[in-house]
């Protein structure tokens, strides 16, 4: 959904009304957004297993998790890269490809329908991913000889400032949201290698048609102009970048994940990601159902909020309080075979009798959530048929805490 769709009356519209709304009291003009916001994760992290025992921690034998992967613990995900709790950053490693122009492209990679590939370089192994070829959602790429992608086509321009300005009076529609950086109408981080028995790759573009003394930086403080907002600090020479990652939950258990992309403006502002066109022609509403390649993600417009509020959830909360919205993610690895990096936004608004009933709360995951929709409690923005938005965000999994 690109920024003219914001004009019409849309599922979209009272989401934005609720963002913009919020802004305006915070904001009463344009506000160029921070970049590489960190995100604490204390609020989701579990907590140790000695409090309340009569036991010290030392007496707890290993995660079960270290035992079986898909049991009670901490996991990563996305063997790539290097996790650093403390900071809730991702050190990946770093890739140089080219345009067929010629231009510089550095990206990351993430997931792919090659399950083998997964385990030798440590991704996300995504079978959803194969039904994404529809459109132009995904590009075509050739290795050359010197092992290097060509792509098709699909460029990304770093340039704008992130910002969002409200509407006047009405806070909607926006007068502008203004995603950090924006691909053009070819751009979508999904890559087809033709030459490479044609697998699908998650690639997202980290920096474009730049060389690398210019997008130095190995000790932090990027220039955003040059590379994308989640950046924290990039190192061409080390050929390694290190990224922000986002809290949430899965199935009540705390997951850490990148937002690299959004096919909408207004969600890739807020996300701090790339607004990729191409993203729209991935077919919405299909979940698990046969050739769907999208999960679905929940999302709360009008969570509790208070920073300090351990019940602090949604859009809202995300903008006053300035932490993550924890969303909600359906199937991730090790706890469901559905996966996808591709997820389809629901957006949940807790109606007024839920509120006055004092039942609005942090809600863990899916079926819990599926369940209050199903009582009433829960519904699309202004009471319309809980579903789909029509946005995508792709955001690989990076790591289960529990």
């Amino acid at each position: 959904m690109n920024q003219n769709h914001l004009n019409h009356p849309s599922k979209l519209a009272a989401l934005l009304e609720v963002l913009a709304v919020t802004l305006l009291t915070l904001v009463p003009s344009t506000t160029a957004l921070a970049q590489s916001e960190p995100m604490t994760i204390d609020e989701i992290a579990p907590a140790p297993p000695e409090v309340g025992a009569g036991i010290p921690g030392t007496y707890f034998g290993p995660a079960p998790s270290e035992v079986q992967r898909e049991l009670i613990g901490p996991y990563q995900l996305l063997k790539a890269g290097r996790v650093d709790q403390q900071a809730n950053t991702v050190t990946l490693p770093l890739y140089q490809g080219r345009l067929q122009d010629g231009r510089s492209v550095w990206y990351v990679l993430t997931d792919t329908t090659d399950q083998r590939n997964t385990e030798a370089l440590g991704l996300n192994f995504s079978a959803k991913l194969a039904y994404a070829e529809v459109g132009q959602a995904v590009r075509n790429a050739v290795l050359d000889r010197e092992g290097m992608l060509v792509f098709e086509n699909g460029a990304v321009d770093f340039s704008p400032v992130r910002s969002i300005e409200p509407g006047s009076p009405n806070a909607f529609p926006p007068e502008q949201a203004q995603p950090g950086s924006v691909g053009d109408r070819n751009y979508t981080p999904l890559v087809r290698i033709a030459n490479a028995n044609g697998h699908i790759y998650n690639a997202p573009i980290i920096a474009f048609d730049v060389s690398a003394e210019e997008i130095s930086f190995p000790n932090g403080n990027p220039d955003y102009r040059l590379v994308h907002d989640k950046v924290v600090k990039i190192d061409p020479a080390a050929m390694t970048v290190t990224l922000n990652l986002t809290p949430g939950m899965s199935f009540a258990r705390p997951v850490l994940y990148i937002s690299f992309d959004s096919n909408d403006a207004v969600a890739a502002t807020l996300e701090a990601s790339t607004l990729a066109p191409g993203l729209s022609d991935v077919r919405i509403g299909g979940d698990d159902g046969a050739f769907s390649a999208v999960e679905r993600l929940f999302v709360f417009a009008n969570g509790p909020t208070g920073r300090n509020n351990p019940q602090r959830q949604g859009l809202n909360s995300a903008i006053v309080d300035g932490n993550g919205p924890i969303n909600i993610f359906g199937g991730v690895p090790t706890i469901a075979l559905d996966y996808s990096p591709l997820w389809d936004l629901n957006l949940g608004e807790w109606t007024t009798e839920a509120i006055d009933q004092g039942y609005r709360s942090r809600l863990l995951e899916e079926f819990q959530i599926l369940r209050f929709v199903q009582q009433g409690w829960i519904t699309g923005p202004n009471g319309a048929a809980y579903g789909s938005t029509g946005i995508i965000v792709n955001c690989p999994l990076v790591m289960r805490l529990l």
